[in-house]
């Protein structure tokens, strides 16, 4: 279902790059399979494609259906883990302009995760005159960026529809047992999912974190935990041939020999939020004790003519992974043009797709000539099964690089550090000294 191409990486590795991490791979493997490394009170991702909640499931797919049914839109409130795992599958199996060309339900906006007066005021304008629901997602509620979004459309809601009207169209995804939005969702008879405890916010997207959203876009959520589940068993096998195992040794490899940077690419423009999801799912679990990759990201072949030069000739520090979907959902036959301006017509007749892929191949050729070892990773198509294989790739491969990094791949204690000192410059309570301090460096 997938494949994973490291040829145009070995000329750049030592011959034992593979063969000398293979028993760290076995290592890392058992890690993930027991939950027993760093971390592994978040492993639960790692079996969730077979051992989900499949009441939940269902409660998903109704909600979604009845989402679909009464809303013209759905703003989507969560930062992080809580809303790119959904707009990257959203953008990638629907459309980047899903809201424009969607056919059946709701338009789908995402909030809260950025502190935008403008954006803010953009999303409230788009859905004010419309039916709405919000889909709220945070495990503990107090995160500021989804919890002031949540405050405003709730107060929308509540003017639009009452009290006991807006309750009946709030969603709310977030602890099983505890914390702020659990107790005010209790409180007020919101419908529910859980953000399971095992599963961090990057891992979540299977969850019922990103399934609601994705299931009221229209995608066929079941499909897609197919797909993932057959990633689940195909990639638990160990050996040399396990796509994620090359993956994750064939950049170990490329770090410890000095590249910095790992540039994701594809050459689809529905796959730019995906490539934000991964760059969180990268970024926080390899970037801990001044270890770990950049994780960066390109659209080609727009930004092969503007990053593209810095990628050819540019200081050596990176490598690129390239996602490239084998076929594509139609066809575009290139016209003749009489008069032949462009010089193109000795494309004419020939498939858009067709120039695309010798695009690809030249490009890829001409960076490996430039000094940028090159991954290819295949899967078939844009559907649900391909990308829930493609995802949970790239989260099982994530797991294992972060213990061939030495880190815990499932925790993110950089994160608080900005959330401390901002805290403390809003003036909440318990901050107050962290304030003056701050303040002091700021003046």
């Amino acid at each position: 279902m997938l494949e994973c191409n490291v040829s145009n990486t070995t000329p750049f590795l030592p011959e034992d790059w593979l063969t000398s991490r293979l028993p760290a791979l076995e290592r890392a493997r058992a890690m993930l399979e027991k939950g027993d490394g760093p971390g592994g009170a978040f492993t639960g991702w790692v079996h969730l494609p077979r051992d989900y909640d499949k009441g939940e499931f269902s409660r998903i797919q109704a909600a979604a259906e009845r989402i679909r049914g009464d809303s013209q839109a759905l703003v989507v409130i969560g930062i992080g883990g809580s809303y790119l795992g959904a707009r990257a599958v959203v953008e990638l199996l629907r459309s980047p302009n899903f809201n424009l060309t969607r056919r059946d339900g709701p338009e789908i906006y995402f909030a809260g995760n950025g502190l935008s007066s403008d954006a803010m005021l953009e999303v409230i304008d788009l859905v004010k005159d419309k039916d709405f629901s919000v889909n709220v997602i945070s495990k503990s509620g107090t995160t500021t960026e989804p919890a002031v979004a949540f405050r405003i459309f709730k107060a929308l809601l509540e003017e639009k529809y009452g009290k006991e009207g807006a309750k009946t169209r709030i969603y709310a995804t977030t602890d099983a047992h505890r914390g702020g939005l659990k107790g005010l969702a209790d409180a007020e008879g919101y419908e529910e999912f859980v953000v399971p405890d095992a599963v961090g916010g990057r891992y979540s997207v299977l969850t019922a974190v990103g399934l609601l959203p994705i299931a009221c876009a229209g995608v066929d959520i079941g499909a897609l935990m197919e797909g993932a589940a057959q990633a689940m068993e195909a990639l638990s096998r160990p050996g040399a041939d396990n796509p994620a195992w090359q993956y994750a040794a064939a950049r170990h490899a490329l770090y410890t020999g000095g590249r910095k940077v790992e540039i994701l690419a594809a050459y689809e423009p529905s796959f730019r939020f995906f490539g934000e999801w991964w760059k969180q799912l990268y970024g926080e679990s390899e970037g801990k004790e001044h270890k770990g990759l950049f994780p960066a990201s390109v659209e080609f072949t727009a930004d092969l003519h503007s990053m593209g030069q810095y990628i050819q000739e540019g200081e050596r520090l990176m490598f690129e992974t390239v996602v490239r979907f084998a076929r594509s959902r139609g066809s575009v036959a290139i016209p003749h043009d009489p008069d032949n301006v462009d010089g193109l017509n000795f494309l004419a007749g020939k498939d858009l797709s067709f120039v695309a892929e010798q695009a690809m191949r030249g490009t890829l050729l001409a960076h490996v000539d430039g000094g940028v070892p090159n991954l290819v990773v295949t899967v078939p198509g844009r559907c649900e099964k391909s990308v829930g294989w493609l995802i949970y790739f790239f989260e099982y491969a994530c797991g294992l690089s972060g213990y061939l990094l030495g880190v815990n791949p499932f925790d993110q204690p950089g994160v608080e550090a900005y959330k401390n000192n901002m805290y403390a410059l809003l003036g909440k309570p318990g901050y107050e000294e962290r304030r003056a301090a701050l303040e002091a460096r700021l003046s």
